[in-house]
């Protein structure tokens, strides 16, 4: 054999006990922060939905109502029985008339995603502004029924967080949360009481604890693969602010949502990060010092979510609906 022929079979022979290195995954999506758009249904910000999806937000978030009279999810800012926003029938997302109900809206958001199927993760934030309204038949049943038939197999649910462990907390402690590639083109769905309800002295059964209620119950009957949000803590708070909820609703709290500004008086902000949870970051604009909330610089920004990143945020919000170059970052949290 000539000696380049040998030294070639030698090569390949030696190839074949050369272990391959592993391609490095992305980080859990408990190790990132990403940036979002406030009120990104608003027409103001967006004339059509999937352009806040386009321009690289993380978080889409809509404002919902219950119409008993018209047994819809209504979308607006502040008309509980008409639709304000700026969802339209898909598959056409850039064209027709607005002003859709919730599962138009959450089409959209599927259509797009079928369109960008190796886009990073969205939050899915839901502000039930007056709550649920079970006793019409508008309750966490029904609005989980609208997310499994409009966004099917988008949703990374509690369960799939949850695994072989007892409960979410446990799960999140475990920092069982898949890698930012696995959930690519995964929509993660929070939810919280709205303006309305929080100001309601005789609403007595919020819509954190009333979904929490349905999960455990859900759980109970062996049906928690078909829980589609993960229930949410509204709030900055010192401590541990799942002390308001009963024992056994409390370990199923594991995504946070309040203030910016909040967050950073409260002391013991690490506790999030160290227990894996999600914590979605509002009004990131007022943080001392304050920056514009629609049109900063796109340092300023920057500058700003990378405050929050080091601050232990998993999403950061504002309203910065034209800086493209800062919605789709994915920063190291912590």
């Amino acid at each position: 054999m000539k000696l380049h022929s040998a030294l070639v079979v030698a090569g390949a022979v030696l190839t074949l006990f050369v272990p391959a290195v592993a391609q490095a995954d992305t980080p859990k999506l408990s190790h990132v922060t990403t940036v979002g758009v406030h009120n990104t249904y608003d027409p103001a910000a967006y004339p059509y939905l999937a352009q806040a999806l386009d321009n690289g937000s993380s978080l889409i978030e809509l404002d919902v109502w219950p119409d008993f009279f018209t047994h819809e999810w209504k979308v607006s800012h502040s008309n509980p029985f008409g639709n304000g926003n700026n969802c339209v029938d898909a598959p056409d997302l850039y064209s027709g008339g607005a002003n859709k109900d919730l599962e138009s809206c959450l089409d959209d958001i599927r259509v797009w995603l079928g369109a960008h199927p190796g886009h990073s993760p969205i939050t899915l934030k839901l502000e039930m502004k007056t709550g649920f309204s079970a006793n019409t038949g508008l309750g966490p049943e029904q609005l989980d029924a609208a997310l499994r038939d409009h966004l099917g197999s988008a949703v990374f649910k509690p369960a799939d967080l949850l695994g072989g462990y007892g409960t979410l907390d446990e799960a999140s402690k475990a920092d069982n949360w898949p890698s930012v590639d696995a959930l690519r083109g995964k929509v993660i769905t929070e939810i919280i009481p709205g303006t309305v309800e929080e100001n309601n002295p005789t609403d007595t059964l919020r819509t954190d604890v009333e979904y929490c209620r349905y999960l455990l119950a859900q759980k109970a009957s062996g049906k928690l693969d078909s829980v589609q949000i993960f229930p949410t803590v509204h709030g900055a708070a010192a401590g541990d602010p799942r002390d308001q909820y009963s024992a056994e609703q409390k370990p199923w709290f594991v995504v946070f949502d309040g203030d910016a500004s909040e967050w950073l008086a409260k002391a013991g902000m690490s506790w999030y990060d160290d227990n894996h949870y999600y914590v979605v970051m509002t009004d990131a604009q007022n943080v001392a010092p304050a920056i514009d909330d629609r049109n900063p610089t796109v340092d300023q920004a920057n500058q700003r979510v990378v405050e929050l990143a080091r601050q232990h945020a998993s999403v950061v919000t504002s309203d910065w609906t034209g800086l493209s170059t800062v919605l789709p970052q994915v920063d190291p949290r912590g």
